[in-house]
């Protein structure tokens, strides 16, 4: 689908290139997919070409029921660069011949006919699975790909689109997204809510596990229920699938910052950016894209939008925002300790930052821009004030609300946080709400995945530091290597911590999370604090701390078996 490179479906491939033979390389290849792609008939197909460090990328466009057979297409166009590159033979016409057959073989006239039906009468069409959906939520119909109706047999009348917010951005992307589905059921409405831990509708959880792309957009906004959708939407599906939903009546990015570097091309920060930023495309028109007005990656690019902008923040200047907010803007911001919206012309109060529980009194900063986001989606849905203030209100961030993002648990006489947070910009904004809680000693575990480079995971331990832990356990991720040796980024984070000041005897090493929480339940003692930044094994830490909670057990205590 729709992404950075091209607003065409298509299919892409990443390369390994040395950087000193890659323009010459770079055209072969797209050489290659030009004599190819005019082979098998699709010489309207374009192309486009993006290079990174070590590599590029190319991507075709292609019809968009014969999507595998184009993926087969990039490949040969590889293959026949690097026969080119070798001296070798490479037979283009018996290859286009081969991908000719895959072609029809892979052509489905009907699903392609439907998809245009739904264009010609204005609602959504998803498919490209196992299924293809018209309408959303309420106003959905779902066929089968294996018995597809035409286009003269759909009940075009019955079917319509519900309104839908999807969520992008490298922090608080789930907490926002829950935030906006606890405003939209205080309004009264049916919301399908897709995030990275399950895929949601009303209360009803329809599965668990990481929904953050295109397969929990589509479980969410497919579900008869449904009357208001609000899709979390990670970086690895829009770089491997583009939007999970062709349009959106409000997108919002939450922040740009280093995370997940090196994979899809995507090198740097600014490149993330600009990735993340086609969100912006998918909003309708009419429709409305919500910023976070402290992040400057997106501020460099609210240019490239030419449609209305909402902005939300904490470090506003206020002699713009009074220019913006007397003009009509639209804005989420905090004011004498209120969370205020401002739309067309006046300002609003929402909540009292100290009423809404996930803030910490304000020390979770990180909250307040989560719940400010929270309220421009809200705004941009059409959802009224009140349910604003009431669904802030009441969302108390616990372990079954939010799972795995800010939650404090009081167990045995210890202070315990339960947080995903997995990189500098997420640990950092973390500091200061475990430095709000008074405590003897604080503990911090930490974690990281293979596919992180070197510097990435130095840079985390430099956060972590702004903890001042009296006690840091490093644990091996081995289900999250990524290539990597068992051990190597374990090294890392302890010469790391050595360098920053740390002593051994305050460092301890696990080779499991699970192994790393035991540890530090076995180390505390009744007033400490333990930052548990658990990633892979969170469901096996919360059967432990139920199990504790239930068994009466007291810190310094030895663990029930």
């Amino acid at each position: 689908g729709a992404n950075f490179l091209m607003a065409d479906f298509g299919a892409a491939a990443e390369a390994a290139i040395g950087d000193e033979n890659k323009p010459f390389v770079m055209a072969l290849w797209r050489s290659a997919a030009r004599e190819l792609l005019d082979g098998v008939g699709w010489a309207d197909s374009h192309i486009a070409m993006r290079a990174f460090a070590g590599g590029a990328t190319l991507q075709v466009s292609a019809p968009t029921d014969a999507l595998y057979a184009a993926t087969d297409l990039v490949e040969a166009s590889w293959a026949a660069t690097n026969a080119k590159l070798a001296g070798e033979a490479f037979d283009v016409a018996a290859t286009a011949q081969d991908l000719r057959a895959k072609i029809t073989a892979e052509l489905s006239p009907k699903e392609v006919a439907l998809a245009q039906a739904a264009l010609d009468h204005g609602v959504t069409y998803l498919g490209h699975d196992d299924k293809i959906s018209l309408g959303l939520g309420v106003g959905s119909k779902v066929f089968d790909t294996a018995d597809l109706p035409s286009p003269d047999d759909v009940e075009w009348a019955a079917l319509r689109d519900i309104p839908v917010a999807m969520v992008t951005g490298t922090n608080g992307k789930s907490t926002t997204v829950r935030l906006t589905a606890a405003i939209g059921a205080a309004a009264g409405n049916c919301v399908g809510l897709s995030s990275s831990d399950w895929v949601r509708v009303g209360g009803e959880i329809l599965d668990e596990g990481d929904y953050s792309g295109p397969a929990g957009a589509r479980l969410a906004v497919r579900d008869p229920r449904v009357d208001l959708a609000i899709i979390e939407t990670a970086r690895g599906g829009l770089m491997r699938r583009g939007l999970p939903v062709p349009t959106a009546d409000v997108c919002l990015l939450t922040n740009i910052a280093a995370d997940h570097l090196g994979t899809y091309g995507i090198m740097d920060v600014a490149a993330l950016a600009d990735a993340k930023f086609q969100l912006s495309k998918a909003v309708r028109a009419g429709g409305r894209l919500v910023l976070n007005a402290d992040d400057p990656e997106l501020v460099a690019r609210s240019p490239q939008f030419d449609g209305d902008i909402t902005w939300f923040g904490l470090n506003f200047d206020q002699a713009t925002l009074d220019v913006w907010v007397a003009n009509g803007g639209r804005a989420a911001f905090v004011a004498d300790g209120v969370m205020m919206l401002a739309r067309e012309g006046a300002v609003l109060p929402v909540l009292a930052v100290n009423d809404f529980v996930p803030a910490l009194g304000g020390a979770a900063e990180f909250n307040v821009y989560n719940a400010l986001g929270a309220i421009c989606l809200a705004d941009a849905l059409g959802l009224p004030v009140s349910a604003m203030a009431e669904g802030l209100a009441g969302f108390t961030d616990s372990p079954d609300e939010n799972p795995g993002r800010g939650n404090y648990i009081e167990v045995g006489g210890l202070t315990l946080l339960i947080d995903f947070a997995h990189n500098p910009h997420g640990m950092k904004a973390l500091a200061p709400a475990v430095k709000s809680f008074a405590a003897e000693r604080t503990l911090v575990i930490a974690g990281q995945a293979g596919d992180r480079s070197d510097q990435d995971t130095c840079d985390l331990m430099q956060a972590l530091w702004s903890f001042e832990p009296d006690m840091v356990v490093v644990a091996e991720l081995p289900h999250l290597l990524r290539g990597r040796p068992v051990g190597q980024l374990s090294e890392v984070m302890v010469n790391e911590l050595m360098r920053l000041g740390s002593h051994k005897d305050a460092i301890i090493q696990t080779d499991t999370e699970f192994s790393a929480v035991v540890k530090s339940f076995e180390w505390a003692r009744p007033g400490d604090f333990l930052a548990l930044l658990v990633h892979e094994d969170r469901p096996q830490t919360m059967e432990l701390i139920e199990k504790l909670q239930q068994a009466n057990w007291q810190a310094g205590e030895p663990l029930p078996t």
